[in-house]
């Protein structure tokens, strides 16, 4: 009789479904599945984002070329080298520099929010294919965008500002503007910062969220302004003829007469003081010329004012003695004659 044994067997167990692997043909059934139905998927999107891609820069391409050459849409190709091609010639170098920076900045920024919003869309629409669960990628997003907005207020206030800046044209490179900080010549425009270089060298970094306004000097045209103190008690009619003359002499040069545009205008008694009469002379000018016609105009001014004996503003006594010391040093040239001086030799045999 064979002993009791207290211990049971150990069963074998059974094998489970999800450990036996798959034949060939499961394997097969399997891929293409996949590949007929999450794959196909994940391919059609992968190329319509491309596509979309595609399309969307070449839209930003064209109009960017459009603020580039200043032409519009319906006079492009044989248009708009038919009718376009005289003035664009007549355009200045400086403007058709200016809208070349802007368009280049514009597209770049364009193409690159394009890319990134695209791109991201397309990779979430992927990973929600593969099964990747997308909840907590929202919400990571909206945390970094939340963040990023409260720590990053002025960066994207610069950014912002400078974009719509270059839209606006508001300036340029090559303008003389007023942007309150600083007062100078613009050296670069970015979506961030603006160099802008003063009189005295200074070379300005100035963010453009920090621009509450811009008072553009170059833009368009600009006026050449000469206001001229006269003693209160001279002619003002005499004084505007005056004025008027320098403005026409100015006028006759060369190279002044290209920048000037129409005739000069002279208002009179812009100010009233107790000592001094304010006329004002006026030029328009090409952007950018006023300063160096505003010079020529004040030399001219001043030599029909002096010409004429017409003292400024506190200088009548100044002007006497200078009117006699240039009289006394006349007066010996006039005198001087060759029937004054007797001949040593006369009388001599």
């Amino acid at each position: 009789m064979l002993p009791f044994s207290t211990e049971s067997p150990t069963p074998t167990p059974a094998p489970s479904p999800e450990s036996t692997p798959l034949d060939a043909g499961e394997a097969v059934s399997h891929t293409w599945d996949w590949l007929t139905g999450p794959g196909l998927r994940i391919a059609i999107i992968v190329v319509i984002g491309m596509v979309v891609l595609l399309v969307v820069q070449r839209m930003i391409r064209s109009t960017t070329e459009h603020i580039a050459d200043g032409s519009s849409f319906l006079q492009r190709g044989i248009v708009r080298g038919a009718e376009m091609g005289g003035a664009l010639r007549k355009v200045s170098p400086v403007a058709t520099a200016r809208r070349t920076q802007r368009a280049r900045t514009i597209g770049s920024v364009l193409r690159s929010t394009a890319a990134i919003v695209i791109g991201t869309i397309t990779v979430f629409l992927v990973l929600d294919q593969v099964g990747v669960n997308l909840a907590p990628f929202i919400a990571s997003a909206g945390v970094v965008g939340v963040a990023l907005g409260f720590g990053a207020q002025s960066l994207v206030k610069d950014f912002l500002t400078g974009l719509f800046m270059l839209l606006e044209d508001q300036y340029g490179v090559g303008d003389v503007v007023d942007v309150g900080p600083a007062i100078g010549t613009v050296e670069s425009v970015g979506l961030r910062v603006t160099k802008i270089r003063d009189s005295d060298g200074v070379l300005w970094y100035v963010p453009n969220g920090s621009v509450l306004r811009v008072g553009n000097k170059t833009q368009g045209w600009s006026n050449a302004v000469v206001e001229v103190k006269v003693d209160y008690f001279v002619d003002l009619d005499q004084v505007q003829t005056l004025l008027e003359k320098a403005a026409a002499d100015v006028a006759k040069d060369e190279e002044l007469r290209t920048v000037m545009e129409g005739n000069a205008t002279v208002t009179s008694a812009e100010d009233l003081a107790f000592d001094a009469v304010t006329m004002r002379l006026v030029q328009r000018t090409v952007p950018a010329k006023q300063w160096k016609v505003s010079r020529a105009l004040r030399e001219a001014v001043r030599r029909e004012l002096t010409g004429a004996g017409i003292p400024l503003a506190g200088q009548r006594e100044a002007l006497t003695a200078y009117q006699e010391e240039r009289q006394t040093q006349e007066s010996p040239r006039t005198q001087d004659s060759p029937g004054d001086h007797e001949d040593p030799g006369a009388g001599r045999s």
